[in-house]
């Protein structure tokens, strides 16, 4: 039997015991705008917003302006596994992040975003005798994860054609990142009883100091005189982190009170995976667009650390992980740009998206994920004649897989864009 510990609160940015696998819960990379369109952005580009998911929007960045992009999410889950519920919440800053035009064509954006997080807090019992007076309890406790802060650059090839015919817009881009972090697992087991039963708790723990970097293109081709198809895709390039993970075993005698620690070591045994995503989204007018994304994680090439318990070594192994794929959709529309009218400004955001795990549980696939999102793009009004804007979101997501945990969580995400006319020449008259 399972029974969940989670604690009530927490910064972590989960509360989830599938975190305990691989790096964490990867995080989805997307800013305020994007969360409320399902997460979609690999074909989107717009000269008012931050969008980190292909590198090459960056070229279409207002000339004028200067974008300072920061979020915060706060989360409610429900576990449930046979008749047990729990409820945990935590909440945390998402990301920080900045854009300007570097020069004409070229754009710029930097930041800190999360890469993947880990927070988990529960226990398992289990009886030894036919009497039930002897229980062993096991503790799975984990925190941390990985961050990145990254350097991006878009550039614009405008106006291509062959002859009369228009080709559209290319943009190209590439962002560079340095990532870090550092994470600590741990599995104790216990007894209820006195008698000579060893306590025995092994710590797992890494420190990661590495990089990142990933390529994007988008092509924008004009279909009417108000209609525009972009195309978009992005490689996210993976390798190994250089990172020397450990594995501490504890063990300790209930009788003589003696403590034995051994340490082993896995050289060079975390790595991220190789990312391909694709994209499309149509724009009409301005006024509303629709798109979709299709992402895949080779996590089935990646090694993982583990302990061999016959062989008494911590090294990396294949087949551990498996490939993840996620298919995002996406809709915004605004009724009028230009009206007078407050709510014909705002941006009505809708999305959703399906994701399967990297992860095998006991030879089995982890839980798929299934989100419904709705936002909003509220106009931030004042003297300057400003085009910030206050980005809300709610998502409802839920995970699960059979004879595992059920997760069902909301989420709600605030991102407030800055979008000053900075650079403006202002005249006197």
């Amino acid at each position: 039997m399972m029974a969940f510990c989670a604690s009530a609160a927490g910064q972590s940015g989960t509360n989830s015991p599938y975190s305990q696998y691989g790096l964490g819960l990867m995080a989805d990379g997307a800013t305020g705008f994007n969360k409320g369109m399902g997460g979609i952005g690999t074909a989107l580009s717009h000269s008012g917003y931050v969008n980190t998911l292909n590198p090459a929007s960056y070229a279409t960045i207002d000339s004028l302006t200067f974008i300072f992009d920061i979020g915060l999410s706060g989360q409610l889950t429900n576990f449930k596994e046979g008749n047990t519920r729990l409820n945990a919440r935590n909440a945390n800053i998402e990301y920080i992040a900045g854009a300007f035009r570097l020069m004409k064509h070229v754009g710029m954006s930097f930041g800190v975003m999360p890469y993947s997080n880990i927070g988990y807090n529960y226990s398992s019992s289990m009886k030894l005798d036919h009497n039930g007076i002897t229980t062993v309890t096991e503790t799975y406790k984990g925190e941390g994860g990985l961050h990145r802060a990254y350097l991006g650059a878009g550039w614009e090839l405008t106006n291509m054609h062959i002859g009369r015919l228009k080709l559209g817009h290319l943009r190209l881009g590439a962002n560079a990142a340095y990532v870090w972090g550092s994470y600590t697992r741990s599995v104790t087991s216990s007894s209820s009883t006195t008698q000579a039963i060893n306590s025995i708790a092994k710590t797992y723990a890494g420190v990661v100091n590495s990089y990142a970097v990933d390529f994007g293109l988008q092509w924008q081709l004009p279909m009417t005189a108000t209609d525009e198809l972009t195309i978009g895709g992005t490689v996210g390039l993976g390798h190994k982190l250089g990172t020397d993970p450990t594995c501490t075993i504890t063990n300790t005698n209930s009788v003589t009170g003696e403590v034995d620690d051994s340490v082993y070591t896995a050289s060079n045994a975390l790595a991220t995976p190789m990312t391909y995503a694709v994209g499309l989204s149509w724009n009409h007018g301005q006024q509303w667009l629709v798109g979709a994304d299709l992402e895949l994680q080779q996590w089935g090439k990646v090694d993982v650390p583990q302990y061999d318990q016959l062989r008494g070594v911590y090294e990396a192994r294949s087949g551990l992980l498996r490939n993840s794929r996620r298919v995002r959709l996406g809709a915004e529309w605004q009724p009028s740009a230009q009206s007078r009218n407050y709510l014909k400004r705002i941006r009505y955001r809708v999305g959703g998206s399906y994701a399967t795990s990297y992860f095998n549980i006991k030879g089995k696939e982890g839980p798929s994920e299934l989100a419904l999102t709705l936002g909003f793009g509220l106009p931030i009004q004042n003297v300057w004649g400003g085009r910030s804007t206050l980005n809300i979101s709610g998502a409802f997501v839920h995970s699960s897989a059979k004879d595992m945990i059920t997760e069902n969580s909301f989420r709600l995400n605030l991102g407030i864009t800055f979008n000053e006319r900075w650079f403006q020449k202002w005249k006197v008259q």
